[in-house]
């Protein structure tokens, strides 16, 4: 099973401003440009979220993850409202839990998620995308990593909007 994450941050390493907003993306917005994004998404089958971009997603006109098995890290009790389960164990826990009922490839998104499953060494890809803006301040992707985690490049791709898009493999983490 891998653990995928592909996220867009700013050119200063935040991914969403502190107020959680993520209007600055518009910037690179581009007619029938996805940047990758419609091709991985089909890839995967089961998404792992942090609650503060679930609740993102809940204000988005439509429903942005229809017809995937959607996972939602929190402590909060919740009521699930597109069929999507809560868990509140560790991430290690899940990704076995994941593996033994089938999945293939897991999304991993939110920046704290993200954190959590590269600690317990469970991410196998990254895919960042650069947005050429710098907010100065918000909420960071890589907040105190607790440990270095090396990557092997796996391709580099520039567009015309100044979006540039960055894939990783993990490679072994150092202990």
């Amino acid at each position: 099973m891998r653990c995928s994450v592909f996220i867009a941050t700013s050119v200063d390493g935040f991914i969403a401003r502190e107020d959680g907003s993520i209007d600055w993306l518009s910037i690179v917005e581009r007619p029938n440009e996805d940047y990758g994004y419609s091709k991985f998404f089909e890839s995967v089958d089961t998404l792992v979220l942090g609650r503060k971009t679930y609740e993102i997603a809940l204000g988005f006109e439509a429903w942005p993850y229809a017809n995937k098995r959607v996972i939602v890290m929190t402590h909060q009790a919740r009521t699930p409202r597109f069929g999507e389960e809560l868990f509140s164990g560790e991430p290690a826990e899940l990704a076995a839990r994941l593996a033994k009922e089938g999945s293939k490839r897991v999304y991993v998104d939110g920046g704290s998620v993200i954190r959590q499953f590269l600690a317990q060494k469970l991410v196998t890809d990254l895919t960042l995308s650069i947005v050429p803006v710098l907010l100065g301040a918000g909420i960071r992707l890589f907040d105190r990593a607790p440990s270095e985690v090396r990557l092997e490049l796996l391709s580099t791709r520039e567009f015309e909007s100044g979006l540039v898009q960055v894939r990783y493999t993990v490679t072994q983490p150092l202990a």
